[in-house]
């Protein structure tokens, strides 16, 4: 299955590097010392959320948010982050 949701990228106000949150969903959030970096804990970050959530019975994904929706700080941007997660049969 493929995830997407929108991550707002803002900069870090006591240096270099940038802060990452998943508005739609909660406590989902990475950060990085370089925008690369940012962006692959953001994409590490989905992933976890989403398999706990899978892993859950009661698993909830919300609906995406529209960029063009969000209230975004000075510097800050939208960029929308891509997981997969392949099922595997059960090997009983």
């Amino acid at each position: 299955m493929t995830f997407t949701y929108p991550a707002i990228f803002t900069p870090k106000k006591d240096g270099p590097g940038f802060h990452v949150v998943f508005p739609d969903l909660e406590c989902c959030e990475a950060e990085g010392p370089d925008l690369e970096d940012a962006l692959d804990n953001a994409m590490d970050a989905l992933y976890n959320w989403i398999s706990v959530e899978l892993e859950d019975e009661n698993g909830y994904f919300p609906p995406q948010t529209d960029p063009e929706d969000m209230e975004l700080e000075e510097g800050a941007f939208v960029r929308n982050i891509m997981t997969r997660i392949k099922f595997l049969p059960d090997s009983d």
